[in-house]
């Protein structure tokens, strides 16, 4: 169910379903954007820098927890007006499962009476809770008819 601006309080915490992200999942992406990074690809290459194998690019781990929050909102949101503060703390690799939790940072009514601007902070961890991602985004979400 798509939360409006109203529903949204300012710390609260929502959780989302969580992600596997399959060896299928990680070279489609890195086929579909176009990434021949052997960091990407190459599972010796990896080792040979200390690494247990390859790892996944930085914008699949953003791209599924965009998409693992999209629940929250998926009918209110109008649009995404900015992501900033993103941070990349762990390396992600094939066979790890994500899960996303979003904090409300803050939120403000805009000169337009029908949305708001709610400030989202996404936390995103794998199977070991350990956090791998973190970012800021800003989102026009549609209020509530007659509020």
């Amino acid at each position: 169910m798509s939360n409006f601006y109203e529903d949204f309080e300012v710390g609260a915490i929502h959780t989302t379903r969580s992600r596997l992200v399959t060896d299928a999942d990680h070279d489609a992406f890195c086929k579909l954007v176009g990434y021949d990074v052997p960091l990407f690809l190459d599972n010796a290459y990896a080792q040979d820098r200390g690494l247990a194998g390859r790892i996944c690019p930085s914008h699949l781990v953003m791209s599924f927890s965009t998409a693992m929050t999209g629940g929250l909102f998926a009918d209110s949101v109008i649009a995404l007006a900015g992501i900033e503060n993103a941070k990349f703390l762990r390396n992600v690799s094939p066979g790890d499962t994500l899960s996303t939790e979003v904090e409300v940072m803050s939120k403000r009514l805009t000169s337009k009476p029908d949305r708001g601007l709610v400030v989202f902070r996404d936390h995103v961890y794998n199977q070991h809770g350990q956090e791998v991602f973190r970012n800021d985004k800003q989102a026009l979400i549609k209020r509530r008819a007659g509020a």
